[in-house]
C-alpha cells in the first residue's frame, strides 16, 4: 500500500488507463478527497468526492496512479457524506 504522505495537494489522480479522474484536495484517513472542480456533473456537481486509498497503485512525481481504469474508479467515489455516488 502507498504511504499517504507521498500524496500531495493538487496532484493529478489518473486511472490505470491514464485518464484524468480528479485532483487531490487532501488525504483524509483512508480516502483521497478530490477538489470540487472535479466533482462531476448534475446532482453531483459542487460536492467533494473521495477515492479510497485502496485504489492507489502508486505515486509518481505529481501524479497519483490508480489500480483501476478511470471509468471503473469513479464507481468507487463517495460523496462528502460518505455515501457512494450513483
Amino acid at each position: 500500500m502507498v504511504d499517504a504522505a507521498q500524496i500531495r495537494e493538487h496532484a493529478e489522480v489518473v486511472g490505470a488507463d491514464g485518464v484524468h479522474v480528479g485532483k487531490v484536495d487532501r488525504v483524509e484517513g483512508a480516502r483521497i478527497k478530490l477538489t470540487r472542480k472535479d466533482s462531476g456533473e448534475g446532482s453531483h456537481e459542487g460536492h467533494h468526492h473521495y477515492i479510497p486509498m485502496s485504489l492507489v497503485a502508486g505515486v509518481d512525481g505529481g501524479t497519483v496512479w490508480l489500480s483501476a481504469n478511470a471509468d471503473v474508479a469513479v464507481t468507487f467515489e463517495e460523496e462528502g457524506d460518505g455515501k457512494p455516488t450513483e
